[in-house]
């Protein structure tokens, strides 16, 4: 099995500029994430642009559908903000493809220390290829069905609905 991930930007992938103090995006920490973790299935990454999710329109998590539509694998673990990652997986569940897809993100950048980054990717990458086809927020060891999450933002947590 091939699993595909595909990277959107979000918290995940922010870069701190120690120039000016400000959290941005150059490139995405992915491709160093895949390697730390040692994840020894065959993967294949894709970039799309690299937004916080706040950022995100509807023409957006469209180009993130058809990413998920057109890849050939059947598993597809998908970095993407936490602000507006529910928006995302409804546009997703919605659609009905016949994969497993599985959101994921972090609280805290991944060039940061005590980041969520790493654990959430592998748990994501680890699950992506055990559950049943449908769309699925994964995050702090967690599923949630993409109709029944939403980010708590006083606990800085994911919950059911």
């Amino acid at each position: 099995m091939t699993l595909r991930i595909l990277s959107t930007g979000g918290t995940f992938d922010k870069h701190y500029n120690e120039l000016n103090g400000v959290l941005g995006f150059s490139d995405s920490h992915l491709p160093v994430a895949v390697a730390r973790a040692r994840i020894t299935v065959p993967v294949a990454l894709e970039q799309l642009p690299l937004l916080d999710s706040l950022d995100m329109v509807d023409a957006d998590r469209q180009r993130i559908l058809a990413s998920c539509g057109a890849a050939a694998e059947r598993a597809v673990v998908i970095i993407h903000g936490t602000d507006t990652m529910p928006e995302t997986a409804a546009v997703l569940g919605a659609a009905k493809l016949d994969k497993t897809l599985v959101l994921t993100g972090a609280m805290i950048p991944y060039e940061i220390a005590n980041s969520d980054a790493l654990f959430n990717l592998g748990f994501a990458c680890g699950v992506a290829q055990t559950l049943a086809p449908g769309v699925y927020v994964a995050m702090n060891g967690q599923i949630f069905a993409w109709d029944n999450v939403q980010k708590n933002r006083a606990a800085g947590v994911f919950q059911p609905l």
